[in-house]
């Protein structure tokens, strides 16, 4: 093929094999695979050592990655759990991150070092859910009451993050108005295409071919997520909306649909698969080799926004957890705080819109991702130690 080559693509695939490999043979290096990646792209990326560059074959690939990164975090909302207190306490927490995000925002342009306070708040309120899940599962919180109320958090917090950059801050323009309206109408049709659907999957006559196929060389229902989710990202970016917005709801679908997977088991495992095994990784590498530290490191002052932007996250995010102290101790409320001011995937995103947009410099943006690198380094490790620490009362 004339014109394409494969040896950065090749390279980028390399490191994404290279980090779990590390971490399976270095257990006591606990940090998170998603960090070796993006470090590594920027060691050996333009900004480090550059010996790999984010050419076409990688930037496409790397394109596919972001939207299953999505994808999957839509699939991972529960919606059914997402009612009653647990609910309404979210919300209130995610109105109370937007308050505090704005602050801080407020705070940072003023510095000059942001031109949007409010894509700061709102690039502050996401919680990287696939990061929190494990921690409460491996402190056994996961289908506690706790943990049921910070998964809800953490999801709301992902739903609203998503939905206010793809109203607030899309790439291709027009008022905020007008996005509004193709964004209720987007949502109409997502809707009758979910009912459609859902429609189809009650004929036994495609049930029974559905199951036929599902683990054949046709993987017919891998096919056909993977076939929601590229409409669902058509489908936002000719309505103007930001292709992220398409695949998150094409994940949310998915998981609305797909309750019972008694006759798929596997199913979900395949998508991982594909997301995690694959595509997403590059999407981590690529965006360190597109990460512009040269600013950064050239400035003292550019560099001490690090902890300042992280200060800002746990602010912003693991404020609210308070909320919790009430019904779950202040201990545990704490933990809570930790784990949703725990935040990359979205932060890397929300950055590269703010640059491709010109709210956000290249210096800024570098910085808000190295403190998403930090809150994974840190967060989950103090919240798991505070989860498993045992109950003072049952120490006396």
């Amino acid at each position: 093929m004339p014109g394409v080559g494969f040896v950065n693509l090749f390279a980028v695939a390399a490191i994404a094999l290279a980090a779990p490999l590390l971490l399976g043979l270095v257990p006591k290096l606990r940090v998170p695979a998603v960090v070796l990646e993006i470090v590594a792209g920027i060691a050996l990326g333009p900004s480090g050592l550059g010996w790999i560059e984010p050419d076409l074959p990688v930037q496409i690939v790397a394109l596919l990655g972001l939207a299953f990164l999505l994808f999957l975090a839509g699939l991972e909302i529960d919606v059914h759990r997402l009612r009653g207190r647990a609910l309404r306490v979210a919300l209130l927490g995610y109105v109370l991150t937007l308050a505090l995000g704005l602050a801080a925002g407020a705070g940072f342009a003023t510095a000059g070092w942001v031109h949007s306070p409010l894509l700061v708040a709102v690039a502050l309120s996401a919680t990287s859910l696939g990061l929190v899940v494990p921690v409460l599962k491996d402190a056994g919180q996961a289908e506690g009451g706790l943990g049921q109320a910070v998964i809800a958090a953490c999801s709301v917090a992902d739903f609203a993050a998503v939905l206010l950059v793809s109203l607030l801050f899309s790439a291709s323009g027009g008022s905020t108005g007008a996005r509004l309206v193709l964004l209720a109408a987007f949502v109409g049709l997502v809707v009758v295409t979910a009912v459609v659907v859902a429609l189809a999957g009650r004929s036994r006559r495609l049930g029974a071919t559905l199951t036929r196929l599902q683990d054949t060389t046709a993987e017919i229902r891998v096919r056909a997520a993977v076939v929601l989710l590229v409409a669902f990202v058509a489908l936002a970016e000719a309505f103007g909306l930001e292709s992220i917005l398409g695949a998150f709801l094409a994940g949310a679908v998915v998981g609305l649909l797909d309750r019972d997977s008694a006759s798929h088991p596997r199913f979900r495992v395949k998508l991982d698969a594909i997301g995690y095994g694959f595509l997403v990784p590059v999407f981590f590498v690529t965006s360190g080799l597109r990460l512009d530290l040269s600013g950064l490191l050239a400035d003292v002052g550019a560099l001490a926004r690090v902890p300042l932007f992280l200060a800002a996250l746990l602010l912003a995010r693991g404020l609210p957890a308070l909320l919790f102290a009430r019904e779950f101790g202040t201990r545990r409320a704490i933990a809570a705080g930790l784990l949703q001011a725990t935040s990359l995937p979205f932060l890397v995103t929300a950055t590269q819109i703010g640059v491709l947009t010109g709210l956000m410099t290249p210096v800024t943006a570098a910085a808000l991702v190295c403190a998403g690198l930090l809150s994974v380094l840190l967060f989950p490790a103090g919240a798991l130690a505070l989860l498993r620490a045992p109950d003072p009362v049952a120490v006396r």
